[in-house]
């Protein structure tokens, strides 16, 4: 041999389930090397024996003194490396390395089952396969049919297959008998490599009735666990008990308690129920290897069982040992046969003793490396390498459909290989469940799916590939007769999909593969039903001539083409895109997820169901709706009696199942009935909340009474409340309060929402109908229930916070969950809030309808009381979580509060009042200002929220305005002095200028310019009135013209900042003049009195621009049609009050201006004509001309507003010097 072998380290000490060893190979013959690398994933062998050389003329036919005796360093393998591959044995390395199953691995299977694959081209031997794809994995198992018929014979059963067995044989089915040499060569086998454990011992004489007979009879009868045990076709298995558990019937092999145990304590990142496989020794499940060996042979990986016995010590670490008859040369199937072993267990020698006729001749020792090259057996590893990858390919390419079972067949002494699909033919049976692989196949896929989900460095990458392998899964699974399987793989299946709130969905972003994406089941179908047809796949069509091979789904028609390289390429992908459902849509999403959820639940309920139990009930029929228009104050009763015994049930520690259908505590159906109704639960509150947010209110609150009546029928059977459950009912009950508040708010839409309240699938009524197998589902009815009246809406949300928050505090979650119980105390704070603005809203409704002179009822006292009472409350919710902001805007509303008790409190109930200044209404003034300055104590500073300290500030202006316009309107004289209310009035008008801030640019600004313009006018006008009405004391005179002449000028500065204020202006102007004429009255001089009449002058041309936007204003009128302004005259008369009072004002304006330069005349024509100088005269001249034309303005009856504003103007532009009248045009 050319080339070399570096092998390293043996199988020299034994090695536990947990413990991996790592040994590489690399074969080569001459120029072409082969890679075989071999890692052990699992050893009970015993550490590795020494052997020892028998002498010469040792005769093996006499047995060792140790012979059948249990011996410690061979353990298991005593027999030597079987060539009887057990049934199903791929399946127990599949359970026991479930990890590897479906992902890394190519192939699972005996390593006689891959050596006589492998062999293929070489044997004329017959071949018999069962292939099964999970995943990307292939399991091969040999398919017995001789001894599968013997059992048929007796059963009855697979005689459709028999048939057809006999068909495609075209002769009738013979069992073939081992010979008497086959069992001579097994028992001095057996007696070689007990003598090579032994060393020289004699060996012990044995009585003659054990010696030949006994030996063939020990080996001809394997023990038990070598018996081939078939799991028995399904129409055989023990029918489910009433009570979920089974009961055997006759010799039945295969029980489903075997198959499905106890739902496991669930995995803490998905709490996914395990399936337990019990007593799996009945059943050939077991994985009964010595070995377990994770063997990649150039580009496949596969996981090998194997049983060879391997020995070591001394100069030889690791050497497995070969009996060989030295009359019969080595051929080249034993020399295939020799090297897999040794490269599959990683071994680098093989000794072999030659014997004739069971006397030992001699040992050889030779190299794994060297066994391709031995004479008489001489074969390329190149081909072998060729095989592997041909047979994987047409393997892969043609076994597509997980869950079927494939048979691959080559009869003896035939060249052609076919493969079935035995899971077809059986569907076109009479009994499509006679496969006995079914059940093994079904729980090796769902023990991979579940091992997939509870990985915890698992993304949601694989969620298609698991989905695929459920439903695949539920396919091969009868509902009727294993429920826990069908239950457990629906509430899987369910859990794929992430319920969450539509409000945190946008934080993940979108994954190929992973999210609800690109799925089409159609697709997935057409990928798995199209096997390639072209010859470079590997897969050939069926033959026209002989009809029984176009049951074949694949044929080699040749067993030599799979020794040409690259024959069969595997085109088709072992498992298609198994992405996820397209669920963009959150319904969608949870319809599915309810949709797995009723099918979990109809599995549980038909395993323990008991006819005449319970009332029959149709699904079809829909569960009636109350509707009850109850009081608020009968509503509120009845909500605190039913969460006052909620809240005792849950304090309470010796709680029972109260279960009407009578389900049994802890049994499988209790525990995944639990899971399901949680799942069942979370998935209408994610419809609840995504119709909360489509404004769906009726179908959000039909949603979230599903959610709560699915928490019921939890809370029926779970005597613990978990935390995790609690938090639930507490996002729950708070959902169930944003519904109703919205509800409330939203009363013009009651009709649709009834509608949508009505509405209920079909899913919908068969899940309400599995819960009310368990719980009547009304312990929330009052909470969920659509009611009309609006006061019963806002207390049902209030007492919905307040239990979502009596929840957190008796279970004590508010320490774990400090955020829950924030929002759960907003939305408290914030519904009382509602609902003290209801009743605040009410008492003002009702003081607006009393009738005038009539005092305060005691109807609006109550309300009072409740508004105060709710605010209150309101302010307390928020205090415990410092939102300070929501804390002053409640403080702010019990401000508004105290402003309608004071207006209650006022002579009558209208504008028309009469009287005076009442104390009460005063009290409650004073306690309004009182709030609104613990408002902005609470925010501190403008920083904390603008837009709320402004409103506070805006709130303090308009009391303090209101209170000292009505202390000036209607003073208090009989209680108070002039000077004191006068002094209590500039006190208050001048605390409302310093709340209205007329600086800061805002939408309110104009607002406050206009409230700070108003308050001047009117401190001037309180100042002028007080200087006409005073007399005597000349400073207090001399200070109130100050004051009256500054407030005059800072309201007239102001108003002439707002463009939409000329009536006012004008007013203001016209006052100043009044005031400047009485100020010209009290002087005696000619030349005080012209300065007075200068000063009176010019306030009345700085009007000017008054007048032009008033003749603006009735430009823009008459440019509207006749039928507009009709229209505008019928739907408002506020027009036409302006209207009246433009002209009132012009008809003032135009006397004063008649008066002031009448009195120019007077003064200026009484002066000596020589003492007046030039200016003088031109002026007096120009104030005759204007008072002329006035004169004769004035005498026109007939002239419209329009015309009389134009002469206005037109007068006040020849008064105004051409200086003044250019810097106005400029302005």
């Amino acid at each position: 041999m050319d080339g070399d072998t570096n092998l390293t380290s043996s199988e020299d000490v034994t090695k536990s389930p947990c413990e991996e060893t790592e040994q590489k190979s690399m074969a080569s013959n001459g120029s072409n090397e082969i890679k075989s690398r071999a890692v052990v994933k699992y050893s009970s062998a015993p550490p590795a024996a020494a052997f020892s050389r028998l002498q010469e003329k040792t005769d093996l036919k006499l047995p060792p003194a140790n012979w059948l005796r249990e011996n410690a360093k061979l353990g298991p393998t005593i027999l030597g490396n079987s060539k009887k591959s057990k049934q199903f044995s791929s399946f127990g390395m599949a359970y026991d390395f479930i990890d590897s199953v479906g992902k890394e691995v190519d192939v699972v299977a005996d390593s006689e089952n891959i050596k006589k694959l492998l062999k293929i081209p070489y044997s004329k031997s017959h071949v018999s396969m069962a292939v099964h794809r999970i995943g990307k994995t292939l399991l091969l198992d040999e398919l017995d049919i001789q001894e599968l018929f013997m059992r048929s014979s007796q059963t009855g059963d697979w005689t459709w297959l028999k048939e057809f067995y006999q068909r495609l044989m075209d002769q009738k089915w013979q069992r073939k008998k081992k010979s008497k040499e086959h069992w001579y060569q097994k028992a001095i086998l057996s007696k070689f490599l007990y003598y090579s454990i032994n060393g020289d011992d004699p060996a012990e004489p044995v009585p003659s009735t054990s010696h030949q007979p006994g030996d063939e009879q020990n080996l001809r009868e394997p023990s038990g666990s070598d018996h081939v045990a078939w799991p028995a076709p399904f129409e055989t298995l023990s029918s489910v008990s009433e009570d979920g558990g089974t009961s055997n019937q006759g010799n039945v092999t295969t029980d489903p308690s075997l198959l499905v145990g106890h739902v496991a304590s669930a995995a803490k990142e998905h709490s996914l129920p395990s399936l337990f496989i019990d007593r799996e020794n009945s059943q050939g499940l077991k994985n009964d290897f010595v070995r377990n060996i994770l063997w990649t042979f150039e580009d496949i990986h596969m996981l090998v069982g194997s049983n060879m016995p391997i020995f070591g010590g001394g100069r030889y670490p690791a050497v497995s040992l070969r009996l060989r008859d030295n009359n019969k040369p080595i051929n080249v199937l034993t020399g295939i046969d020799y090297w897999l072993d040794n490269l599959i267990c990683n071994v680098p020698e093989l000794v072999m003793c030659f014997h004739v006729n069971g006397i030992v001749q001699k040992y050889e020792m030779i190299k794994t490396e060297d066994i391709p090259n031995l004479e008489n057996s001489n074969f390329s590893t190149k081909v072998i390498k060729d095989i592997a990858q041909n047979i994987l390919s047409f393997l892969k390419s043609n076994c597509t459909k997980e869950g079927h079972t494939y048979w691959l067949f080559k009869a003896s002494g035939s060249d052609i290989v076919k493969l079935y699909d035995l899971t077809t033919l059986c569907e076109e049976t009479e009994d499509k469940y006679q496969n006995p692989f079914t059940m093994p196949v079904a729980v090796l896929l769902y023990k991979v799916a579940c091992n997939m989900m509870i990985k915890k460095t698992q993304n949601r990458k694989h969620y298609g590939t698991i989905r695929t392998l459920l439903l695949n899964c539920l396919k091969l699974v009868d509902k009727g007769r294993h429920p826990q399987i069908i239950a457990s793989a629906n509430y899987m299946l369910s859990e794929l999909f992430q319920l969450e709130p539509k409000k945190e969905e946008s934080a993940e972003g979108s994954f190929n593969g992973n999210s609800d994406e690109s799925y089409s089941e159609d697709e997935e179908e057409d990928e798995e039903e199209e096997p390639p047809d072209s010859d470079e796949n590997g897969s050939y069509g069926c033959p026209p001539n002989p009809p029984e091979d176009c049951k074949a789904i694949a044929i080699i028609k040749s067993v030599r083409e799979l020794s040409v390289p690259e024959k069969y390429k595997s085109t088709h992908q072992i498992r298609p895109s198994c992405t996820f459902p397209v669920c963009s849509d959150t319904e969608e999403r949870c319809r599915l997820v309810l949709s797995y959820v009723l099918e979990g639940l109809k599995s549980i309920d038909s395993s323990i169901k008991k006819e005449g139990e319970l009332p029959a009930a149709d699904p079809n029929t829909p569960i009636p709706l109350k509707y009850e228009d109850e009081s608020a104050n009968v509503v509120s009763e009845c909500l605190e009696k039913q969460m006052a015994l909620f809240l005792q049930k849950m304090e309470c520690s010796d709680n029972h199942c109260s279960s009407i259908s009578g389900i049994v505590p802890g049994s499988w159906q209790f525990k995944m009935k639990l899971l399901l109704i949680i799942k069942a639960s979370k998935a209408y509150y994610v419809l609840s909340d995504a119709a909360m947010s489509l404004q769906k209110y009726g179908r959000a609150l039909r949603y979230v009474k599903l959610a709560l009546q699915c928490y019921d029928a939890y809370s029926c059977l779970c005597t613990n409340q978990v935390p995790e459950v609690m938090l639930l009912l507490c996002q729950y009950l708070a959902l169930c309060g944003d519904i109703q508040l919205m509800l409330a708010q939203n009363a013009s839409n009651r009709a649709a929402y009834f509608e949508e309240y009505n509405y209920q699938t079909r899913d919908d009524q068969e899940i309400l109908h599995s819960l009310h197998r368990e719980s009547s589902c009304e312990g929330f009815y009052f909470v969920t229930d659509l009611i009309t009246d609006l006061e019963c809406q806002l207390s049902i949300s209030c007492k919905c916070y307040e239990a979502a928050n009596d929840v957190l505090f008796v279970t004590n979650l508010k320490n774990q969950n400090p955020e829950q119980q924030t929002q759960v105390l907003k939305r408290l704070g914030n519904i009382r809030n509602e609902i003290g603005v209801f009743y605040m809203n009410q008492a003002a409704a009702h003081q607006t309808e009393r009738s005038a002179n009539r005092g305060v009822s005691s109807t609006e006292q109550d309300l009072w009381k409740k508004s105060f009472s709710s605010f209150e409350r309101g302010i307390t919710s928020f205090k415990s979580i410092e939102d300070t902001t929501n804390s002053s805007l409640l403080l702010c509303n019990m401000g508004r509060l105290m402003r309608i008790c004071a207006q209650a409190h006022s002579d009558s109930g209208n504008d028309e009042r009469s009287g005076e200044f009442s104390p009460e209404e005063a009290l409650y003034y004073n306690k309004a200002i009182d709030y609104y300055h613990k408002a902005l104590k609470s925010l501190n500073k403008r920083e904390t929220h603008q837009a709320v300290w402004d409103s506070v500030y805006w709130e303090l202006s308009t009391t303090y305005f209101t209170m000292a316009t009505l202390l000036q309107d209607y003073a208090p004289i009989s209680r108070k002095a002039q000077e004191q209310i006068e002094r209590e009035v500039t006190e208050a008008m001048m605390k409302s200028l310093k709340y209205c801030d007329v600086d800061t640019v805002s939408a309110r600004q104009p607002l406050c310019q206009y409230r700070a313009a108003t308050i001047h006018h009117r401190l001037a006008s309180m100042y002028h009135s007080c200087l006409r009405n005073q007399v005597g004391d000349e400073h207090l005179r001399k200070q109130h013209r100050v004051m009256a002449d500054l407030h005059y000028g800072k309201a007239v500065k102001l108003f002439q900042l707002l463009r939409d204020a000329p009536c006012e202006l004008l007013r203001v102007q016209l006052e100043r003049v009044a005031f400047a004429e009485f100020l010209m009255s009290s002087q005696n001089s000619s030349v005080g009195k012209l300065k007075s009449l200068y000063g009176a002058l010019e306030i009345m041309m700085k009007t000017r621009c008054a007048f032009v936007v008033l003749q603006k204003e009735l430009e823009c009128e008459s440019d509207q049609g006749p039928a507009d302004r009709k229209e505008l005259a019928g739907s408002d008369s506020s027009g036409n009050l302006r209207k009246e009072e433009v002209v009132k004002l012009v008809n003032i304006f135009e006397s004063r201006l008649s008066f002031v330069l009448l009195q120019f005349v007077k003064l200026l024509s009484s002066k000596k004509k020589s003492s007046n100088p030039p200016e003088e005269e031109a002026s007096l001249k120009n104030y005759k001309q204007v008072y002329s034309s006035l004169l004769r303005a004035s005498t026109n009856k007939i002239a419209t507003l329009h015309e009389r504003l134009s002469v206005l103007l037109n007068l006040l532009d020849q008064l105004t010097p051409k200086s003044e009248a250019n810097e106005t045009v400029i302005q």
